[in-house]
Protein backbone atom coordinates (compact mmCIF):
# COMPACT_ATOMS: atom_id res chain seq x y z
CA UNK A 1 0.00 0.00 0.00
CA UNK A 2 0.77 3.47 -0.85
CA UNK A 3 1.98 5.91 2.28
CA UNK A 4 -0.72 8.36 2.37
CA UNK A 5 1.86 11.61 3.76
CA UNK A 6 4.35 10.59 0.43
CA UNK A 7 7.48 9.62 0.15
CA UNK A 8 9.72 8.99 3.34
CA UNK A 9 12.28 12.34 2.21
CA UNK A 10 8.79 14.67 2.57
CA UNK A 11 8.17 13.16 6.23
CA UNK A 12 9.28 15.56 9.12
CA UNK A 13 10.75 13.29 11.16
CA UNK A 14 13.20 12.39 8.35
CA UNK A 15 13.99 15.94 7.19
CA UNK A 16 16.19 16.78 9.62
CA UNK A 17 18.05 13.87 8.87
CA UNK A 18 18.72 14.88 4.75
CA UNK A 19 22.10 15.21 4.06
CA UNK A 20 23.58 18.43 2.18
CA UNK A 21 23.51 16.69 -1.28
CA UNK A 22 19.43 16.09 -0.71
CA UNK A 23 19.95 12.29 -0.09
CA UNK A 24 18.42 10.68 3.24
CA UNK A 25 21.41 9.65 5.55
CA UNK A 26 19.14 7.56 7.97
CA UNK A 27 20.41 3.97 6.40
CA UNK A 28 23.61 5.12 7.94
CA UNK A 29 24.46 3.37 11.44
CA UNK A 30 27.82 5.01 11.56
CA UNK A 31 27.49 8.75 10.42
CA UNK A 32 31.28 9.50 9.72
CA UNK A 33 30.71 6.14 7.08
CA UNK A 34 28.86 8.13 4.93
CA UNK A 35 30.89 11.00 4.95
CA UNK A 36 33.87 9.29 3.84
CA UNK A 37 31.19 7.50 1.06
CA UNK A 38 30.59 10.74 -0.31
CA UNK A 39 34.04 11.27 -0.87
CA UNK A 40 34.65 8.19 -3.07
CA UNK A 41 34.71 8.39 -6.71
CA UNK A 42 31.63 7.74 -8.65
CA UNK A 43 29.53 7.25 -5.41
CA UNK A 44 28.23 10.83 -5.80
CA UNK A 45 26.90 9.27 -9.49
CA UNK A 46 25.12 6.79 -7.63
CA UNK A 47 23.62 8.98 -5.47
CA UNK A 48 22.60 11.32 -8.19
CA UNK A 49 20.61 8.31 -9.92
CA UNK A 50 19.15 6.82 -6.97
CA UNK A 51 17.68 10.27 -6.02
CA UNK A 52 15.93 10.71 -9.80
CA UNK A 53 14.74 7.01 -9.44
CA UNK A 54 13.03 7.89 -6.35
CA UNK A 55 11.44 11.08 -7.86
CA UNK A 56 10.20 9.05 -10.36
CA UNK A 57 9.02 6.55 -8.35
CA UNK A 58 7.27 9.23 -5.73
CA UNK A 59 5.37 10.50 -8.71
CA UNK A 60 3.60 7.74 -9.74
CA UNK A 61 3.13 6.72 -6.00
CA UNK A 62 1.18 10.04 -5.62
CA UNK A 63 -1.09 9.45 -8.51
CA UNK A 64 -1.89 5.77 -7.31
CA UNK A 65 -2.62 7.21 -4.24
CA UNK A 66 -5.13 9.60 -5.55
CA UNK A 67 -6.72 6.09 -7.23
CA UNK A 68 -6.57 4.50 -4.01
CA UNK A 69 -8.41 7.21 -2.09
CA UNK A 70 -11.27 7.59 -4.74
CA UNK A 71 -11.71 3.90 -5.20
CA UNK A 72 -11.91 3.88 -1.10
CA UNK A 73 -14.47 6.51 -1.40
CA UNK A 74 -16.74 4.54 -3.58
CA UNK A 75 -16.82 1.24 -2.32
CA UNK A 76 -17.62 2.78 0.98
CA UNK A 77 -20.99 4.39 -0.88
CA UNK A 78 -19.26 8.01 -1.18
CA UNK A 79 -19.41 8.77 -5.37
CA UNK A 80 -15.61 9.66 -7.18
CA UNK A 81 -14.81 10.12 -10.66
CA UNK A 82 -15.84 7.55 -13.18
CA UNK A 83 -13.39 5.71 -15.05
CA UNK A 84 -10.75 4.82 -12.52
CA UNK A 85 -9.57 1.12 -11.47
CA UNK A 86 -7.53 1.03 -8.95
CA UNK A 87 -6.61 -1.26 -6.20
CA UNK A 88 -7.77 -0.24 -2.82
CA UNK A 89 -4.91 0.23 0.09
CA UNK A 90 -4.74 -3.34 1.76
CA UNK A 91 -6.15 -5.36 -0.51
CA UNK A 92 -4.09 -8.50 -0.04
CA UNK A 93 -5.60 -10.47 -3.38
CA UNK A 94 -4.52 -9.03 -6.29
CA UNK A 95 -0.93 -7.73 -5.54
CA UNK A 96 -0.21 -11.02 -3.62
CA UNK A 97 -1.52 -12.45 -7.14
CA UNK A 98 0.44 -10.12 -9.21
CA UNK A 99 3.82 -11.29 -7.33
CA UNK A 100 3.11 -14.68 -8.02
CA UNK A 101 2.70 -14.26 -12.45
CA UNK A 102 5.26 -12.29 -12.27
CA UNK A 103 7.94 -13.87 -9.72
CA UNK A 104 11.05 -14.97 -10.91
CA UNK A 105 11.33 -18.57 -12.58
CA UNK A 106 13.05 -21.16 -10.49
CA UNK A 107 16.48 -21.74 -12.04
CA UNK A 108 16.86 -25.02 -10.08
CA UNK A 109 13.08 -26.76 -11.14
CA UNK A 110 13.00 -28.91 -14.54
CA UNK A 111 11.41 -27.68 -17.33
CA UNK A 112 8.01 -29.95 -17.01
CA UNK A 113 7.79 -28.04 -13.73
CA UNK A 114 8.09 -24.53 -15.06
CA UNK A 115 5.73 -24.80 -17.29
CA UNK A 116 3.20 -26.51 -14.76
CA UNK A 117 3.85 -23.34 -12.61
CA UNK A 118 3.55 -20.67 -15.25
CA UNK A 119 0.38 -22.45 -16.75
CA UNK A 120 -1.06 -22.94 -13.09
CA UNK A 121 -0.28 -19.00 -12.94
CA UNK A 122 -2.07 -17.99 -16.12
CA UNK A 123 -4.91 -20.27 -15.33
CA UNK A 124 -5.41 -18.82 -11.70
CA UNK A 125 -6.01 -15.66 -13.40
CA UNK A 126 -8.24 -16.40 -16.01
CA UNK A 127 -10.61 -18.16 -13.16
CA UNK A 128 -10.52 -15.40 -11.58
CA UNK A 129 -11.04 -12.93 -14.54
CA UNK A 130 -14.32 -14.95 -14.99
CA UNK A 131 -15.14 -14.50 -11.75
CA UNK A 132 -15.69 -10.55 -11.23
CA UNK A 133 -18.54 -9.23 -9.60
CA UNK A 134 -18.96 -8.70 -5.45
CA UNK A 135 -17.66 -11.33 -3.18
CA UNK A 136 -19.12 -12.78 -0.51
CA UNK A 137 -18.64 -10.55 2.29
CA UNK A 138 -20.55 -7.96 -0.16
CA UNK A 139 -17.41 -6.00 -0.95
CA UNK A 140 -16.29 -4.75 -4.76
CA UNK A 141 -13.86 -8.16 -5.82
CA UNK A 142 -10.73 -7.09 -7.26
CA UNK A 143 -9.76 -8.50 -11.05
CA UNK A 144 -5.94 -9.78 -11.64
CA UNK A 145 -4.51 -6.07 -12.55
CA UNK A 146 -6.38 -3.62 -9.73
CA UNK A 147 -9.72 -2.93 -11.33
CA UNK A 148 -12.87 -3.29 -9.17
CA UNK A 149 -15.96 -4.48 -11.25
CA UNK A 150 -18.62 -2.61 -9.35
CA UNK A 151 -16.27 0.73 -10.57
CA UNK A 152 -16.14 2.24 -13.81
CA UNK A 153 -12.59 1.02 -15.48
CA UNK A 154 -10.57 3.38 -16.84
CA UNK A 155 -10.28 0.42 -19.65
CA UNK A 156 -14.29 0.18 -20.16
CA UNK A 157 -13.64 2.11 -23.69
CA UNK A 158 -16.46 4.16 -23.98
CA UNK A 159 -19.24 3.21 -21.43
CA UNK A 160 -21.57 6.05 -20.48
CA UNK A 161 -20.26 7.29 -16.59
CA UNK A 162 -21.83 5.78 -14.10
CA UNK A 163 -22.43 2.71 -15.77
CA UNK A 164 -21.06 -0.84 -14.60
CA UNK A 165 -17.72 -2.51 -15.74
CA UNK A 166 -18.50 -5.72 -17.43
CA UNK A 167 -16.56 -8.68 -15.85
CA UNK A 168 -13.80 -10.13 -17.78
CA UNK A 169 -15.92 -12.90 -20.19
CA UNK A 170 -14.92 -15.42 -22.67
CA UNK A 171 -15.96 -15.84 -26.02
CA UNK A 172 -16.19 -18.57 -28.37
CA UNK A 173 -13.80 -20.52 -25.84
CA UNK A 174 -11.07 -18.34 -25.85
CA UNK A 175 -9.41 -16.68 -22.75
CA UNK A 176 -11.29 -14.28 -20.81
CA UNK A 177 -10.55 -10.73 -21.68
CA UNK A 178 -7.63 -9.03 -18.85
CA UNK A 179 -7.81 -5.55 -17.64
CA UNK A 180 -5.73 -4.10 -20.26
CA UNK A 181 -6.79 -6.48 -23.13
CA UNK A 182 -9.37 -3.95 -24.90
CA UNK A 183 -10.71 -5.99 -27.13
CA UNK A 184 -14.62 -7.35 -27.48
CA UNK A 185 -15.71 -4.10 -26.14
CA UNK A 186 -19.10 -2.36 -27.71
CA UNK A 187 -19.64 0.98 -28.31
CA UNK A 188 -22.64 3.47 -29.57
CA UNK A 189 -21.64 4.47 -33.34
CA UNK A 190 -19.46 7.32 -32.55
CA UNK A 191 -21.18 9.58 -35.31
CA UNK A 192 -24.17 9.16 -33.76
CA UNK A 193 -22.48 9.94 -30.48
CA UNK A 194 -21.40 13.08 -32.29
CA UNK A 195 -24.85 14.03 -33.60
CA UNK A 196 -26.76 13.60 -29.95
CA UNK A 197 -23.54 16.16 -28.57
CA UNK A 198 -24.50 18.74 -31.11
CA UNK A 199 -28.17 18.48 -30.95
CA UNK A 200 -27.73 18.23 -26.79
CA UNK A 201 -25.47 21.77 -27.09
CA UNK A 202 -27.48 23.46 -29.40
CA UNK A 203 -31.07 22.42 -27.71
CA UNK A 204 -28.82 23.85 -24.11
CA UNK A 205 -27.88 27.18 -25.91
CA UNK A 206 -31.70 28.39 -27.16
CA UNK A 207 -32.63 27.28 -23.09
CA UNK A 208 -32.48 29.17 -19.94
CA UNK A 209 -29.86 28.30 -17.63
CA UNK A 210 -31.96 27.38 -15.08
CA UNK A 211 -34.33 25.11 -17.40
CA UNK A 212 -34.07 21.56 -16.59
CA UNK A 213 -32.36 19.54 -19.55
CA UNK A 214 -34.91 19.09 -22.44
CA UNK A 215 -34.83 16.65 -25.36
CA UNK A 216 -33.15 17.60 -28.87
CA UNK A 217 -35.41 19.77 -30.64
CA UNK A 218 -37.31 18.44 -33.59
CA UNK A 219 -35.01 20.70 -36.09
CA UNK A 220 -31.90 19.20 -34.72
CA UNK A 221 -32.84 15.69 -34.75
CA UNK A 222 -33.95 16.30 -38.87
CA UNK A 223 -30.54 17.66 -39.12
CA UNK A 224 -28.78 14.57 -37.19
CA UNK A 225 -31.36 12.51 -40.04
CA UNK A 226 -30.04 13.97 -43.03
CA UNK A 227 -26.52 14.05 -41.83
CA UNK A 228 -26.62 10.26 -41.93
CA UNK A 229 -28.30 10.05 -44.92
CA UNK A 230 -26.07 11.54 -46.59
CA UNK A 231 -22.90 9.68 -45.32
CA UNK A 232 -25.14 6.21 -45.96
CA UNK A 233 -24.79 7.26 -49.21
CA UNK A 234 -21.42 8.70 -50.14
CA UNK A 235 -20.47 5.12 -47.88
CA UNK A 236 -22.92 3.32 -50.61
CA UNK A 237 -21.14 4.91 -54.02
CA UNK A 238 -17.38 4.19 -52.62
CA UNK A 239 -18.20 0.81 -51.43
CA UNK A 240 -15.48 -1.71 -52.38
CA UNK A 241 -17.07 -3.80 -55.17
CA UNK A 242 -17.16 -7.73 -54.25
CA UNK A 243 -15.00 -9.00 -57.16
CA UNK A 244 -12.26 -6.87 -55.32
CA UNK A 245 -12.31 -8.66 -52.21
CA UNK A 246 -10.53 -11.96 -51.33
CA UNK A 247 -11.47 -13.39 -48.22
CA UNK A 248 -9.41 -15.63 -45.85
CA UNK A 249 -11.88 -17.52 -43.89
CA UNK A 250 -10.10 -20.48 -42.38
CA UNK A 251 -10.07 -19.21 -38.56
CA UNK A 252 -12.63 -20.28 -36.16
CA UNK A 253 -13.12 -17.56 -34.01
CA UNK A 254 -12.13 -14.18 -34.74
CA UNK A 255 -9.06 -12.96 -35.72
CA UNK A 256 -7.40 -10.01 -33.68
CA UNK A 257 -4.16 -8.58 -35.83
CA UNK A 258 -2.42 -9.72 -39.42
CA UNK A 259 0.78 -8.58 -40.93
CA UNK A 260 2.39 -8.44 -44.66
CA UNK A 261 5.99 -9.66 -44.99
CA UNK A 262 8.12 -6.83 -45.37
CA UNK A 263 10.45 -8.38 -48.35
CA UNK A 264 8.14 -11.53 -49.33
CA UNK A 265 5.01 -9.05 -49.99
CA UNK A 266 2.88 -12.20 -51.00
CA UNK A 267 2.66 -13.71 -47.65
CA UNK A 268 0.52 -12.11 -44.69
CA UNK A 269 0.10 -13.81 -41.28
CA UNK A 270 -2.94 -13.70 -38.99
CA UNK A 271 -3.70 -14.18 -35.33
CA UNK A 272 -6.72 -15.46 -34.51
CA UNK A 273 -8.52 -17.23 -30.68
CA UNK A 274 -8.37 -20.28 -32.15
CA UNK A 275 -5.13 -20.76 -30.38
CA UNK A 276 -3.37 -20.13 -33.97
CA UNK A 277 -1.59 -18.41 -36.41
CA UNK A 278 -1.83 -18.80 -40.42
CA UNK A 279 0.70 -17.90 -43.25
CA UNK A 280 -1.25 -16.97 -46.26
CA UNK A 281 0.85 -17.10 -49.91
CA UNK A 282 -1.82 -14.70 -52.23
CA UNK A 283 -1.58 -15.10 -55.79
CA UNK A 284 -1.08 -12.38 -57.92
CA UNK A 285 -1.32 -8.94 -57.12
CA UNK A 286 -5.23 -8.52 -56.73
CA UNK A 287 -7.70 -10.08 -55.23
CA UNK A 288 -8.58 -12.16 -58.62
CA UNK A 289 -5.61 -14.33 -57.96
CA UNK A 290 -6.73 -16.01 -54.77
CA UNK A 291 -4.75 -17.21 -52.41
CA UNK A 292 -2.67 -20.23 -53.30
CA UNK A 293 -1.54 -21.84 -49.63
CA UNK A 294 -2.56 -21.12 -45.63
CA UNK A 295 -0.11 -22.81 -43.34
CA UNK A 296 -1.31 -23.40 -40.11
CA UNK A 297 0.93 -22.70 -37.00
CA UNK A 298 -0.74 -24.15 -33.75
CA UNK A 299 -0.60 -22.76 -30.22
CA UNK A 300 -2.05 -26.32 -29.11
CA UNK A 301 -2.63 -29.61 -30.30
CA UNK A 302 -5.82 -30.37 -29.11
CA UNK A 303 -8.77 -28.33 -27.77
CA UNK A 304 -8.21 -28.90 -24.20
CA UNK A 305 -4.46 -27.64 -25.06
CA UNK A 306 -5.80 -24.61 -26.75
CA UNK A 307 -6.99 -23.03 -23.51
CA UNK A 308 -6.17 -19.84 -23.38
CA UNK A 309 -3.49 -19.65 -26.27
CA UNK A 310 -5.28 -16.85 -28.14
CA UNK A 311 -2.68 -15.15 -30.79
CA UNK A 312 -2.52 -12.02 -29.15
CA UNK A 313 0.11 -10.17 -31.49
CA UNK A 314 2.87 -10.94 -34.12
CA UNK A 315 5.31 -9.78 -36.09
CA UNK A 316 7.60 -10.22 -39.04
CA UNK A 317 11.38 -9.69 -38.80
CA UNK A 318 13.29 -7.29 -41.27
CA UNK A 319 14.37 -9.82 -43.24
CA UNK A 320 11.31 -11.37 -43.79
CA UNK A 321 12.49 -14.75 -42.80
CA UNK A 322 10.88 -14.68 -39.46
CA UNK A 323 7.89 -14.46 -37.55
CA UNK A 324 6.88 -14.21 -33.95
CA UNK A 325 3.90 -14.74 -32.08
CA UNK A 326 2.59 -13.90 -28.64
CA UNK A 327 -0.18 -15.69 -26.81
CA UNK A 328 -2.40 -15.94 -23.81
CA UNK A 329 -0.50 -18.50 -22.41
CA UNK A 330 2.51 -16.13 -21.72
CA UNK A 331 4.71 -17.94 -24.36
CA UNK A 332 6.28 -16.28 -27.40
CA UNK A 333 6.99 -18.42 -30.60
CA UNK A 334 9.27 -18.05 -33.43
CA UNK A 335 8.20 -19.82 -37.09
CA UNK A 336 10.09 -19.28 -40.23
CA UNK A 337 8.66 -18.48 -43.33
CA UNK A 338 7.44 -21.80 -44.20
CA UNK A 339 5.50 -22.52 -40.99
CA UNK A 340 8.49 -24.38 -39.08
CA UNK A 341 8.52 -23.73 -35.48
CA UNK A 342 11.71 -22.58 -34.86
CA UNK A 343 11.84 -21.23 -31.06
CA UNK A 344 9.71 -21.52 -27.82
CA UNK A 345 10.30 -18.80 -25.68
CA UNK A 346 8.96 -19.27 -21.97
CA UNK A 347 9.65 -16.56 -19.53
CA UNK A 348 6.61 -14.51 -19.41
CA UNK A 349 3.86 -15.33 -16.56
CA UNK A 350 1.34 -14.07 -18.21
CA UNK A 351 -0.24 -13.17 -21.70
CA UNK A 352 2.04 -11.03 -24.06
CA UNK A 353 0.35 -7.87 -25.46
CA UNK A 354 3.18 -6.86 -27.47
CA UNK A 355 5.95 -8.67 -29.47
CA UNK A 356 8.67 -6.53 -31.69
CA UNK A 357 11.84 -7.09 -33.83
CA UNK A 358 14.81 -5.00 -33.56
CA UNK A 359 16.48 -4.08 -37.21
CA UNK A 360 19.39 -6.88 -36.82
CA UNK A 361 16.91 -9.13 -36.23
CA UNK A 362 18.94 -10.55 -33.13
CA UNK A 363 16.56 -9.30 -30.31
CA UNK A 364 13.37 -9.97 -29.81
CA UNK A 365 11.40 -7.82 -27.48
CA UNK A 366 7.81 -8.55 -25.53
CA UNK A 367 6.07 -6.83 -23.47
CA UNK A 368 2.87 -9.03 -21.30
CA UNK A 369 0.55 -8.63 -18.53
CA UNK A 370 2.95 -10.04 -15.90
CA UNK A 371 4.28 -5.65 -15.97
CA UNK A 372 7.81 -6.94 -17.36
CA UNK A 373 9.52 -6.44 -20.40
CA UNK A 374 11.94 -8.98 -21.91
CA UNK A 375 14.69 -9.22 -24.93
CA UNK A 376 14.78 -12.26 -26.08
CA UNK A 377 18.59 -13.65 -28.11
CA UNK A 378 17.38 -15.53 -30.91
CA UNK A 379 20.57 -15.99 -32.64
CA UNK A 380 21.34 -19.47 -32.07
CA UNK A 381 19.11 -23.25 -32.22
CA UNK A 382 17.51 -21.91 -28.55
CA UNK A 383 16.46 -18.58 -27.78
CA UNK A 384 17.21 -17.51 -24.35
CA UNK A 385 16.50 -14.31 -21.96
CA UNK A 386 19.00 -11.72 -22.57
CA UNK A 387 17.75 -9.11 -20.25
CA UNK A 388 13.88 -8.90 -18.21
CA UNK A 389 13.16 -5.64 -17.05
CA UNK A 390 10.50 -5.02 -14.33
CA UNK A 391 10.24 -1.42 -13.82
CA UNK A 392 6.37 -1.18 -14.14
CA UNK A 393 4.12 -1.32 -11.67
CA UNK A 394 1.20 -2.86 -13.80
CA UNK A 395 0.46 -4.48 -17.03
CA UNK A 396 3.39 -3.55 -20.12
CA UNK A 397 0.77 -3.11 -23.27
CA UNK A 398 2.98 -1.81 -25.59
CA UNK A 399 7.07 -1.91 -26.72
CA UNK A 400 8.97 -0.13 -29.36
CA UNK A 401 12.56 -0.29 -30.59
CA UNK A 402 14.47 2.51 -30.94
CA UNK A 403 17.22 1.18 -32.12
CA UNK A 404 19.00 -2.36 -32.02
CA UNK A 405 19.72 -1.89 -28.48
CA UNK A 406 17.61 0.99 -26.67
CA UNK A 407 13.39 0.71 -26.54
CA UNK A 408 10.03 1.92 -24.97
CA UNK A 409 7.38 0.76 -23.34
CA UNK A 410 4.14 1.38 -22.01
CA UNK A 411 1.59 0.30 -19.45
CA UNK A 412 -1.60 0.65 -17.39
CA UNK A 413 0.70 2.30 -14.58
CA UNK A 414 0.65 5.13 -17.03
CA UNK A 415 4.26 5.50 -17.74
CA UNK A 416 6.05 5.40 -20.70
CA UNK A 417 9.93 4.09 -20.14
CA UNK A 418 12.95 4.22 -22.58
CA UNK A 419 15.41 0.99 -21.39
CA UNK A 420 18.75 0.05 -23.45
CA UNK A 421 19.98 -3.50 -23.37
CA UNK A 422 23.07 -3.75 -20.71
CA UNK A 423 21.80 -0.86 -18.65
CA UNK A 424 19.88 -2.19 -15.12
CA UNK A 425 17.48 1.28 -15.00
CA UNK A 426 15.36 3.26 -17.52
CA UNK A 427 17.37 5.91 -18.97
CA UNK A 428 14.08 7.87 -18.84
CA UNK A 429 10.53 7.15 -17.61
CA UNK A 430 7.88 9.69 -18.74
CA UNK A 431 4.81 10.08 -16.49
CA UNK A 432 2.66 13.03 -18.24
CA UNK A 433 -0.36 10.71 -18.86
CA UNK A 434 -3.21 10.09 -16.59
CA UNK A 435 -4.30 7.27 -17.89
CA UNK A 436 -3.59 3.60 -19.18
CA UNK A 437 -1.01 3.97 -22.11
CA UNK A 438 -2.30 1.73 -24.69
CA UNK A 439 0.91 2.33 -27.00
CA UNK A 440 4.18 3.98 -27.83
CA UNK A 441 5.94 4.49 -31.48
CA UNK A 442 9.34 5.97 -33.02
CA UNK A 443 9.47 8.06 -35.45
CA UNK A 444 11.67 7.06 -38.29
CA UNK A 445 14.66 9.62 -36.53
CA UNK A 446 14.21 7.60 -33.47
CA UNK A 447 14.29 11.26 -31.65
CA UNK A 448 10.53 11.62 -31.39
CA UNK A 449 8.37 9.27 -29.39
CA UNK A 450 4.82 9.37 -29.86
CA UNK A 451 2.75 7.49 -26.75
CA UNK A 452 -1.25 7.56 -26.55
CA UNK A 453 -3.55 7.01 -23.58
CA UNK A 454 -7.02 5.79 -22.20
CA UNK A 455 -6.73 9.80 -21.14
CA UNK A 456 -7.72 10.74 -24.53
CA UNK A 457 -4.47 12.12 -24.97
CA UNK A 458 -1.14 11.82 -27.84
CA UNK A 459 1.69 13.02 -26.81
CA UNK A 460 5.26 13.67 -28.70
CA UNK A 461 8.31 13.20 -26.26
CA UNK A 462 11.94 14.55 -27.51
CA UNK A 463 14.32 11.84 -26.78
CA UNK A 464 16.84 14.75 -27.18
CA UNK A 465 15.53 17.14 -24.37
CA UNK A 466 16.44 17.33 -20.86
CA UNK A 467 13.08 18.00 -19.55
CA UNK A 468 10.43 15.42 -19.05
CA UNK A 469 7.37 17.49 -20.77
CA UNK A 470 5.82 16.56 -23.64
CA UNK A 471 6.83 18.08 -26.72
CA UNK A 472 3.24 17.98 -27.86
CA UNK A 473 0.02 16.95 -26.74
CA UNK A 474 -2.78 16.60 -28.84
CA UNK A 475 -5.98 16.44 -26.70
CA UNK A 476 -8.79 17.07 -29.00
CA UNK A 477 -10.12 13.72 -29.16
CA UNK A 478 -13.56 12.71 -27.71
CA UNK A 479 -12.15 9.08 -26.16
CA UNK A 480 -9.59 6.66 -25.43
CA UNK A 481 -7.13 6.70 -28.22
CA UNK A 482 -5.90 2.92 -28.83
CA UNK A 483 -2.87 3.24 -31.20
CA UNK A 484 -0.15 5.68 -33.09
CA UNK A 485 1.44 6.12 -36.09
CA UNK A 486 4.49 7.72 -38.02
CA UNK A 487 4.48 8.34 -41.82
CA UNK A 488 7.47 7.12 -43.52
CA UNK A 489 8.21 10.71 -44.31
CA UNK A 490 10.73 13.32 -42.70
CA UNK A 491 14.35 13.09 -41.34
CA UNK A 492 15.25 9.00 -40.76
CA UNK A 493 13.10 8.10 -43.90
CA UNK A 494 12.82 7.04 -47.40
CA UNK A 495 10.94 10.11 -48.17
CA UNK A 496 13.12 12.69 -46.22
CA UNK A 497 11.69 16.14 -47.98
CA UNK A 498 8.31 15.28 -46.90
CA UNK A 499 6.38 16.92 -43.81
CA UNK A 500 6.30 14.15 -40.99
CA UNK A 501 2.96 13.36 -39.96
CA UNK A 502 1.54 11.48 -37.03
CA UNK A 503 -2.10 9.53 -36.81
CA UNK A 504 -3.81 8.80 -34.15
CA UNK A 505 -6.98 6.04 -34.05
CA UNK A 506 -9.52 6.30 -31.03
CA UNK A 507 -12.54 4.84 -29.83
CA UNK A 508 -14.62 8.33 -30.75
CA UNK A 509 -14.56 6.72 -34.19
CA UNK A 510 -12.16 9.43 -35.20
CA UNK A 511 -8.82 9.25 -36.65
CA UNK A 512 -6.60 12.74 -36.97
CA UNK A 513 -3.57 14.07 -39.02
CA UNK A 514 -0.95 16.09 -37.07
CA UNK A 515 1.72 17.90 -37.90
CA UNK A 516 4.42 17.38 -35.65
CA UNK A 517 6.49 19.97 -36.99
CA UNK A 518 4.43 22.71 -35.39
CA UNK A 519 1.67 20.72 -33.52
CA UNK A 520 -1.18 21.49 -36.07
CA UNK A 521 -4.25 18.81 -36.76
CA UNK A 522 -3.95 18.86 -40.79
CA UNK A 523 -7.29 16.16 -41.43
CA UNK A 524 -9.91 14.47 -39.26
CA UNK A 525 -11.13 11.32 -40.75
CA UNK A 526 -14.38 10.62 -38.77
CA UNK A 527 -16.52 8.56 -41.30
CA UNK A 528 -15.84 4.95 -39.17
CA UNK A 529 -19.12 4.06 -36.93
CA UNK A 530 -16.79 2.77 -34.22
CA UNK A 531 -13.94 2.14 -32.17
CA UNK A 532 -11.00 2.33 -34.40
CA UNK A 533 -8.47 0.13 -33.31
CA UNK A 534 -5.62 -0.06 -36.59
CA UNK A 535 -4.13 2.66 -38.44
CA UNK A 536 -0.83 2.22 -41.68
CA UNK A 537 -0.01 4.73 -43.42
Amino acid sequence: AVDPRGPPQSYPSHQSQMDPSGGNAMGNNVQGVGNNMTNMPGVHQQQTEAAEVARQRAEIQAVLAQRQQAVQAMAQGGGGPPGQSPLPQGASGPQQQQQSVGGARKGSQGGREEDSARANAIASLFQQAAGGGVSAGGQPRINPAGSVDSIPSSSSMGNTAGALNPSPHTQNGQAPILPGDKRGNNHQDPRQQRSNVVASSANESNAPSSAAARPPSAAANQQTQQSAATIEEEDRLTAIHPREVMELSQHTSEVFMCAWNPRFTNLIATGSGDASARIWAINGKDASGGCRQSILLPHGHDSSDKKNKDVTTLEWSSNGELLATGSYDGVARVWSRNGELRQTLKGHRGPIFSLKWNKRGNFLLSGSYDKSTIVWDVTGEVGFVKQQFSYHFAPALDVDWKDDLTFASCSTDKTVQICRVGLARPIKTYTGHADEVNAVKWDPSGTLLASCSDDCTAKVWDINSPRNEPKWDFKSHQQEIYTVKWSPTGPGSKNPNKVLLLATASFDGSVRLWNVANGSCLRILSRHRESVYSVAF
